[in-house]
């Protein structure tokens, strides 16, 4: 994207993913969350489809675009009622980690996998005594021979239950203290050691979380990506990616919600006109749906200034798009409650499910208030709080 109108190829992608998903939709999204179950069969069409690994390099089985045509794939499935949240995490994050880092072993070992979705990467890097502030990880890396050995634990870890490796972000064992230099490392998910349990959640999702334990676990020399003393540039390199995709479901979500509004206050009729006719509800919803255009405008400008190679210029883009989307997503979720009164609390018409769920786009992967510094510090140069 060069100006504000999307390509001939963008669109065709837009509109192909859209039939994908409404193939599916909320029934059966909702279906499988509520069953405790995964939408395998969602996740292997959009990867033997193209859609899951469209940002990764063509020469590894991906579709060689970008960012941005990875960010229409998941604003389109969350528009459609069936966002995948591992989208976010094994194509973005690690995907992207591994084509710009990784040895060309690894990139021919994990990135067709990937891009096909017959291999899902997890992704590691809260602890419990970190929370946002990732210079506090522990979770170390030693040397044993040419071997090393990974200790420690991290916690809301999505979907490692469903992947076949998980990214782990540590820290070398000589940098215990001061500033975080992130040693990341591939490890498989039935490497001896490695172990996890599920975290209960409050969320209708097809994805679980969970709390991942490290002991004593024992990785050949060609598990680590990148370098040992890499910048913490590297691990941007996913991260920023991350927030983009967190502001395409959170769009997506918003857009969703708002359609489900729209399509009640139409029809519904009390007195003599359908209620959408009542500015009490064709108001807000006008400005929900705004906002979350706004939003998405910001989003777009993330994602080109990143796929342009702008990393400075993206993260700050990425971050204000993350915060915008969360911010106007929760806002027409509770609309769209609001709109449908008591079917809005129902399970027959689906939005009470989004209630929670779109509180995640306030919370993950960055906070709000964490945005909120980081444009204060770095967009406005205010001093640092913390």
């Amino acid at each position: 994207m060069t100006s504000f109108i999307e390509t001939e190829e963008q669109q065709a992608l837009r509109k192909a993913v859209a039939g994908m998903a409404a193939n599916y939709g909320q029934d059966y999204y909702l279906e499988k969350s509520r069953a405790g179950q995964h939408t395998d069969e969602l996740w292997t069409e959009a990867g033997k489809l193209g859609f899951i690994g469209v940002n990764l390099p063509e020469e590894y089985g991906g579709g060689g675009a970008g960012m941005y045509e990875l960010s229409i794939v998941m604003e389109e499935m969350s528009g459609g009622g069936c966002p995948l949240l591992m989208m976010v995490v094994s194509p973005a994050i690690n995907g992207t980690i591994i084509a710009k880092f990784g040895t060309d072993d690894q990139k021919k070992r994990w990135l067709p996998g990937i891009a096909d979705g017959s291999t899902t990467m997890a992704f590691a890097i809260t602890e419990p005594d970190a929370g946002s502030n990732s210079h506090r990880i522990t979770t170390t890396a030693r040397r044993d021979g040419s071997d090393w050995i990974l200790s420690g634990q991290k916690v809301f870890i999505s979907g490692i239950d469903q992947a076949q490796a998980v990214l782990i972000v540590g820290r070398t064992e000589d940098h215990k203290t001061g500033n975080l230099k992130p040693a990341l490392f591939i490890v498989p998910t039935d490497t001896k050691g490695l172990s996890w349990t599920k975290i209960d959640m409050e969320l209708v999702t097809p994805e679980s979380q969970f709390q991942v334990f490290l002991d004593e676990v024992r990785l050949p020399s060609d598990a680590l990506v990148g370098s040992e003393d890499a910048a913490i540039a590297q691990l941007f390199a996913g991260l920023n990616p991350e927030r983009i995709m967190g502001a395409a479901s959170a769009v997506g979500m918003g857009r969703f919600a708002i359609n489900k509004a729209v399509d009640y206050v139409k029809t519904r009729q009390v007195w003599k006109t359908p209620i959408g006719a009542h500015q009490g509800l064709s108001h807000p919803l006008a400005q929900n749906h705004i906002e979350i255009e706004l939003a998405k405008l910001m989003m777009q400008k993330a994602a080109s200034l990143y796929d342009a190679g702008d990393d400075a210029g993206a993260a700050e883009a990425a971050n204000m798009a993350k915060y915008a989307a969360g911010e106007a997503s929760v806002r027409a979720v509770d609309q769209a409650v609001q709109s449908l009164g008591g079917n809005g609390l129902t399970k027959e018409y689906g939005i009470a499910a989004a209630v929670t769920a779109s509180k995640l786009a306030r919370i993950a992967p960055v906070s709000r208030e964490m945005v909120l510094n980081f444009v204060a510090q770095t967009s406005l140069g205010l001093p640092r709080s913390y």
